[in-house]
């Protein structure tokens, strides 16, 4: 049995279960979120699969 696991759902997961922990962190978790898709944005993934 393989379980295949990938990065994006999981960072997801996570995210959402700190902002039901801690709505505070709400704000937080937006902002590095759109400055990591902005910066991939702007110098591109390369060989980097999320």
């Amino acid at each position: 049995m393989n379980i295949h696991l990938s990065l994006g759902p999981l960072i997801s997961l996570l995210a959402g279960i700190l902002i039901l922990v801690m709505p505070k962190l709400l704000n937080y978790i937006v902002a590095i979120y759109l400055i990591v898709i902005g910066l991939i944005g702007l110098f591109g993934a390369g060989g980097l699969r999320l």
